[in-house]
């Protein structure tokens, strides 16, 4: 993680913060290709706040599908998938079926 200066502006730290690193960047790869798989596979389901993608174990992950605002947030679809090496879904449970 970079260093923030001690004259930065909170906005600055928090922007610094929120810069992923180059490491981060290329770990998060595969979870970005699962991510954008399970929404081309679903659709895009209106007021969609974020596709959280966990990694489990080996090549298995969790994907919730979050919707609505913050406080109110609900997940209308949860999947546990199985990716291979570039992220592409192998299986997941349930199926993931077109429904946007």
């Amino acid at each position: 993680m970079s260093q923030v200066p001690q004259t930065a502006t909170l906005a600055q730290a928090i922007e610094e913060a929120q810069v992923p690193s180059p490491v981060e960047s290329r770990d998060n790869w595969r979870e970005e290709t699962i991510r954008a798989g399970v929404l081309v596979a679903l659709g895009r389901p209106q007021q969609l706040l974020r596709v959280s993608v966990r990694a489990l174990w080996g090549d298995n992950y969790r994907v919730n599908v979050w919707t609505g605002e913050n406080a109110s947030a609900t997940v209308p679809n949860s999947y546990f998938v199985t990716a291979d090496e570039r992220g592409l879904i192998l299986r997941s449970e349930p199926p993931i079926q077109k429904q946007y």
